[in-house]
């Protein structure tokens, strides 16, 4: 029944999770640290009944994990940047490894284009990032862009 409530109405692009389990997302993407007794009283509901549908939310993948938001400048990576990564031919699968493998690739979605990779990379300074995509030339194509703000946090789409 869970996974029915998670799925979304392809057709019409809404989602089917009810008020109470937008209500449940909403609070937590505001405090994902709230403990359940605290988000029951946010929600309205007991903290055994909201215990209980963040555990079904879980297990139907809506929500996949709690976590922090890190400003990595406050830990010393000053410079951010989103990087396009293009494969030479034949080399899809080591470049992706390559990717994992760096630390300072903090994120990675595969894309559609030419460029299949659009990585997130911190790092503390030019010269750093210099050394990351030129571990990279041998096998890639990048296009680097350093963030200098973000206009939108990241934030839930629409529920």
């Amino acid at each position: 029944m869970a996974k029915a409530k998670a799925q979304t109405n392809v057709q019409s692009g809404k989602s089917s999770l009810d008020e109470t389990d937008t209500r449940i997302l909403m609070a937590l993407d505001a405090n994902a640290r709230l403990s359940m007794s605290e988000l029951a009283r946010a929600v309205g509901m007991s903290a055994p009944s909201v215990s209980e549908r963040v555990r079904k939310l879980e297990a139907a993948a809506v929500i996949r994990g709690f976590t922090i938001d890190v400003d990595t400048r406050a830990i010393g990576y000053p410079i951010r940047a989103m990087v396009k990564i293009r494969p030479l031919p034949g080399k899809l699968h080591l470049v992706e490894r390559l990717i994992q493998e760096q630390p300072g690739f903090v994120e990675c979605d595969k894309i559609t284009g030419d460029d299949p990779f659009l990585a997130r990379l911190v790092v503390n300074s030019i010269e750093q990032m210099d050394d990351v995509l030129e571990a990279l030339s041998e096998h890639a194509v990048t296009s680097t862009a350093v963030i200098k703000g973000t206009s939108v946090k990241r934030r839930l789409p629409r529920l």
